[in-house]
This record gives structure tokens, sequence and C-alpha cells, in this order.
């Protein structure tokens, strides 16, 4: 498996038509032509769907009290998207979406009305009815970005029994059952944990043993290490730590969070700071040890993805329009650039697609 294929979602105006994609080389690092691969209305987060077969966008549509959308392709042999049909999110603004393991439902977060839920996948990859939807309620102590609830991501845990939601405008990661055969979620006991005030949870990402979460808190600038019970679906905090270094006094907004394949290492990206924040982490205790930053070569870097095989990071930079590539130590964690820059308006997320023939 030698080659890759970046599936990129945008946000579209600012010379952006929708989901692009291109292939990468994983062997010699070259990179083919970025291509459109289906005109979408503000595709800023993407899922990929089990079988391979199928792509899920959401449509952050703002405006009023309007309602978002989540969009269904089938994706094609050449890489292209073939629109299937789309659903409402049951919100407004979705801004982050996750296929369960069955490959039979979609979740889906919405930031602005601070909602969530659950779409069903019909056999052919088209999305039914929307069977749950939940509205969360509250606010903290941040009046410009914490005056209501802020769902910002939705994410299943590796036995796909409970979804966490981290939801940035009453700081809390909240904790539902997730129903695999109905498609419903209800509250967990105990339904929540809450973060420190004001540190707005934005995404989170599961080590792969199962055994630690991790959330990246986008107002304060740090990523707080839990540990995970996945019989009851507990989080008990462990530790939090910056993701700047220290003495930095500029603005800055966190925004992606990634564990690595191999478990020993935790990246984070900063915006503002735009750099990626490296951790070492400890799989006995779970906890984080700051390893330096590396500058993305842009602005603003909201998303950034590990290709399947843990050789890559590729750096999706917003405001610069541009993706760049970074070779992963496997030793240290560090990243160091290949020289590969990839042009692509207003880039907010990159999913991967391995594919199975060479060049």
């Amino acid at each position: 498996m030698e080659r890759v294929r970046v599936y990129v979602g945008t946000y579209t105006g600012k010379g952006s038509r929708g989901i692009y994609a291109f292939e990468f080389n994983l062997r010699t690092s070259e990179v083919t032509p970025v291509r459109l691969v289906a005109e979408t209305p503000n595709p800023s987060f993407l899922s990929i769907h089990p079988s391979a077969r199928f792509l899920y966008s959401v449509n952050e549509i703002w405006g009023g009290e309007k309602e978002g959308t989540v969009s269904a392709f089938a994706i094609q042999p050449d890489g292209s998207l073939r629109f299937l049909n789309k659903q409402p999110s049951k919100g407004v603004g979705p801004c982050h979406l996750t296929v369960d393991k069955t490959g039979k439902f979609v979740l889906v977060a919405n930031y602005g009305s601070g909602s969530i839920a659950v779409i069903p996948i019909l056999p052919d990859g088209q999305l039914g009815e929307p069977t749950c939807s939940i509205q969360h309620e509250g606010k903290s102590v941040n009046p410009q970005r914490q005056e209501g609830p802020h769902a910002h991501s939705i994410n299943l845990d590796p036995a796909n029994k409970f979804a966490i939601v981290a939801d940035l405008g009453i700081d809390k990661l909240l904790v539902y059952r997730f129903d695999a055969v109905k498609g419903i979620l209800e509250p967990n006991e105990p339904p929540f944990v809450e973060t420190a005030a004001g540190a707005g949870p934005r995404h989170i990402a599961f080590h792969p043993n199962g055994k630690f979460v991790y959330a990246i808190n986008e107002l304060n600038s740090t990523v707080t290490a839990y540990r995970y019970d996945d019989a009851k679906g507990a989080l008990s905090e462990l530790q939090t730590v910056s993701t700047l270094p220290e003495g930095f006094n500029g603005s800055n907004t966190t925004a992606e969070v990634q564990v690595h394949p191999s478990g020993r290492f935790l990246f984070g990206s900063n915006r503002g700071h735009d750099s990626i924040a490296i951790f070492a982490v400890d799989e006995k205790t779970g906890k984080l040890s700051p390893c330096g930053h590396q500058p993305t070569q842009g602005k603003t870097p909201r998303n950034f993805g590990i290709d399947p095989t843990g050789v890559y990071l590729f750096a999706a930079n917003q405001d610069s329009g541009n993706i760049v590539v970074f070779r992963i130590d496997s030793q240290t964690g560090k990243l160091e650039s290949t020289g590969r820059i990839v042009e692509v308006p207003t880039p907010v997320c990159v999913k991967f697609l391995l594919l199975n023939s060479s060049w």
C-alpha cells in the first residue's frame, strides 16, 4: 500500500467550491494535482465509511436559525464523489461528524445550537431521517464564546458503546450510551466531566490502547489527559498541560488533537502560534511530556491528519490555503518538513483513504 488519497474539507467562498482531493505516494512523497471532487457548501468536516465506499460531510450552514445538513457521497473508482442525498443535522452550524464502527449511523455535533444528532445510513449509503437528537443547555465564563452550549465534536469509543461530546460552550465532556441497533443516545451515569472554567473543550482523541482520552481545550490552549473506564464510560482527569511554549504572550486558540498510531506521541495544533505542539505519551500512566513545537509553514492550522501508516503528518493551514507535509520521527515524534506543500483553498479537514496499487 504505497498510495493514500487525501480528501480535504473546506469553507466555501474565498476560492473554494467544496471537497478537494489529491493522492500522495508514501514511498516517494510525490503528490498528484489537487482536484475538486464534489461541490457542496461548507464541508468543514468529513468522515469516511468503514467500507471505504462512502464519504459523509457536514454542511456548516449559518445565518439566523437556519438548520445545517449532512451530505452523503459515493466514492467513485477515480476518487470523485457522487452526491447521494442529505439530511438535516437537527441544529445550526454542524461542525463535526463521525461514522460508527458498524457503518450504520452518522453522529453529528452542531456548534451553533449546541446540539447533537444520530442519522441512519441506508444500505446504499444514503442517509435516512435522524433517529435521535439532543439539545445541550447551559453556559460558562467567557461571554463572547460561552454564552450558550456549543457542541464541537462527537466521537465514539473503540467499543462503539459510548459517545463523548466536547461542548466548548459549557466546559464539559458529555458521555452518552450509544445503541448501535436503534441509533439512540442516552445520557451516561455519570453524564459528564467538567473541564476548567473557560477551557473550551473542542476535540478529543483516544489512545490506541483505549485506556486514555485526550481533550484539546480551544480557549485556554491546553490538553487534558483522562483515564477512561471503558466498562462504565467514565472519565477521570489525570493532567492538564499547555500547548504553548513558555513565554509566549500572543493570542492563540487550539484546534485539532491526535495520538500517533504507535501510541507514543500526541500532537495538537495552535492557531496564532501557528504550530503543532508535540508530546511524548507515557503508555502506562497516560501522562504527557512536552517535546517541542513545529511551525506549520502557514497560517491558522485548523486541522491536521496523520496518514494511516503513521509516517506523515499533513498540517492544513486554513488562512494561508496550504497543506504542509511533515515526516514524523518514529523515535522522537519530532516533525521534519518534506518540502511538499499542497495548495488548497481554506482547508479545514483532511481524511485519508489507503489505496492498493502503486504508481
